[in-house]
């Protein structure tokens, strides 16, 4: 009895183990080969997708997740490898803009203000993407974030009928980093979680045209 107790604890505990883990992975070996580090070698694309986060961090300063996909960004607009942003985040409250912000520090880095649109409603990675696709009506986009967020906003495309690439804006060490990277288990088996229960954006919206 003791014994089958014990099989039945161990289970318990290592099945949660195997799914976050398988979870992470799968996402992560799918976006094999679409991923570019030198910006040199990424491929053109009309449009490329800032996800958005906060500005500030909770203690205060830049937050650095953010200055680094802004970094990013005016890189591939410089380089020529894109002609357009969409700037896709949460626009939760009048307190709280994040593609306005980001557009902001998108323009006072030098790029055309014509040449920058924005998704009030990228609530969620999710969101983002299928909206890209759906509500901006791309069928190809470069997305600009961290590589741990490219891997999952590039997994969610495929099953979405978008073609993504994604550029890696530099990451975070440390502290700090390793914490983002612990949450990002539980936002991978989230993923599978709304693929499975085919979760939809919390708003669609007129289509709207990138030219």
């Amino acid at each position: 009895m003791r014994t089958k107790i014990r099989k039945r604890l161990l289970a318990l505990l290592i099945l949660p183990v195997l799914i976050f883990t398988g979870c992470y992975f799968i996402i992560e070996f799918s976006s094999a080969g679409r991923i570019y580090r030198d910006i040199d070698t990424i491929p053109y694309n009309k449009v490329g997708l800032v996800l958005g986060t906060a500005r500030h961090q909770v203690g205060g300063g830049v937050n650095p997740y953010y200055q680094y996909r802004i970094e990013a960004a005016l890189d591939l607009f410089k380089k020529g490898k894109i002609s357009y942003i969409l700037v896709s985040g949460d626009n939760g409250s009048i307190y709280y803009n994040e593609p306005n912000t980001i557009k902001k520090d998108l323009v006072a880095g030098g790029i055309p203000e014509e040449r920058i649109f924005l998704d009030y409603a990228g609530f969620r990675t999710l969101d983002s993407m299928i909206r890209a696709h759906i509500v901006f009506g791309l069928d190809s986009v470069t997305v600009i974030s961290q590589e741990f967020h490219n891997e999952r906003a590039l997994f969610i495309a495929s099953k979405k009928n978008l073609y993504a690439i994604g550029f890696s804006a530099k990451d975070i060490d440390g502290s700090p980093g390793i914490k983002v990277h612990l949450r990002e288990y539980f936002a991978r088996v989230k993923v599978f979680l709304d693929l499975i229960f085919n979760t939809e954006p919390k708003y669609y919206g007129n289509r709207i045209d990138i030219e």
